[in-house]
């Protein structure tokens, strides 16, 4: 089963973490089938980027998010149905 997931990048005590979709079985750091996106902790404001069309498709695919990166995508869908809701001026 593919896991969408994150995988621990950067240096001692300043994280950073690339969104992957990886073989449930493989490490955490091992080898990811593909590269979604990232995300920064230490970052203020925006803190993670997908690309929203290959998560679309994994999760098509029958592929399972974590418990982080499904709040990672729950905020990026709430965030672009407020922008469609709100009328322009």
């Amino acid at each position: 089963m593919v896991k969408i997931r994150l995988k621990r990048m950067g240096a001692r005590n300043h994280p950073v973490y690339r969104v992957v979709a990886a073989d449930r079985r493989s490490p955490r750091d091992g080898k990811c089938i593909e590269e979604l996106g990232t995300y920064h902790p230490s970052r203020s404001g925006q803190k993670f980027d997908l690309k929203m069309d290959r998560v679309d498709y994994w999760l098509s695919c029958g592929a399972q998010p974590s418990e982080t990166v499904a709040s990672f995508i729950h905020k990026i869908r709430k965030a672009a149905a407020e922008v469609e809701e709100t009328p322009s001026a």
